[in-house]
């Protein structure tokens, strides 16, 4: 053998080797906003059973502020050996490029997509001693009292404040804006009576358990989990919102510790029970390859620049 052959056929057991010992330490799973949220509750869906898949722990880091930026920018410093994961999301990672000058990051070039995970609608949700029971009411009483109400958002370029942002250009109402770190503390300040309304993608249960008041769904038809629920096309705004939620590497990951992960969540995604706990949160459940997210991804940022620009938020 050459030294030419011999080099390849070292690198090659290099590489497998690799494939072979990935994972053999604990997975930070990183949620760049505070526990409670939307993203916060998938990502605790999927931890167990990607524990189980992949014979390692699997454990959620919360990093949250700057509507996603602060933990997105620390991810994308991470090694990409695919021990440290990041939830993505339509918010940080195709939203954000397009109201943030500066992210800290770069949502095309600083990450290696792994897979889609799901997509939820936004619910518009007021607090349950709210007197409105429908977005009748809520539009009515918003029109007659300009600059009165207030929504709520997990911070700027999320996509409570996008969708909101949405319903007041849609709607020509003056309601106020009131950005939080995260959709978790914005829900509680809702529940509390200190803000009016938030089109939410993560208060399914809060709904369920009667804390919240569900008046619309911002999907194309009614969800599963809320059939008396109209669509805000059926109440008369005829829009649609929705937040989608993926896992990413840090730029440059290996292929073969990017395909492992691929394979070990769309069988977790496969998993009924694992469906069953992402529906129960309104999600609608997705997976699929690299080479599908990577498009969708991409897609999604140039499809933002639209959603942002008709919401009428502005850049920060």
């Amino acid at each position: 053998m050459n030294l030419k052959h011999f080099v390849v056929a070292a690198l090659s057991i290099v590489a497998m080797n690799s494939y072979a010992a990935y994972p053999d330490k604990s997975i930070k799973f990183l949620v760049p906003w505070p526990p409670g949220g939307a993203t916060d509750q998938v990502a605790r869906l999927l931890v167990q059973p990607l524990t189980k898949e992949l014979g390692v722990s699997v454990f959620v880091e919360n990093k949250g502020g700057a509507g996603g930026n602060i933990g997105t920018q620390a991810f994308v410093q991470d090694k990409p050996d695919g021990y440290s994961i990041l939830m993505a999301t339509s918010s940080t990672n195709a939203a954000g490029p397009h109201l943030f000058s500066n992210q800290g990051f770069d949502a095309t070039k600083d990450f290696t997509p792994v897979i889609l995970v799901c997509t939820i609608p936004n619910i518009m949700v007021v607090p349950a001693s709210s007197p409105w029971n429908s977005l009748k009411d809520l539009m009515s009483d918003a029109k007659q009292n300009p600059g009165k109400f207030t929504y709520g958002s997990a911070g700027i370029g999320a996509s409570q404040h996008l969708a909101g942002a949405q319903f007041k250009t849609d709607t020509g109402l003056d309601i106020r804006h009131v950005p939080y770190k995260g959709s978790g503390p914005a829900a509680l300040d809702l529940m509390a009576g200190h803000i009016d309304m938030m089109l939410d993608t993560g208060s399914l249960n809060n709904i369920k358990a009667g804390k919240l008041k569900a008046l619309a769904v911002a999907s194309d038809k009614r969800i599963p989990e809320l059939p008396n629920v109209p669509t805000l096309k059926e109440s008369g705004v005829p829009m649609v919102a929705n937040a989608w939620y993926g896992v990413m590497l840090p730029a440059n990951a290996p292929k073969d510790i990017t395909d492992k992960l691929n394979a070990a969540f769309n069988k977790v995604l496969k998993d009924p029970e694992v469906r069953k706990s992402l529906q129960a949160i309104g999600a609608q459940v997705d997976g699929g390859t690299v080479a599908e997210f990577t498009k969708f991804s991409q897609s999604e940022i140039k499809r933002y620049e639209g959603i942002v620009k008709m919401s009428g938020a502005p850049k920060e």
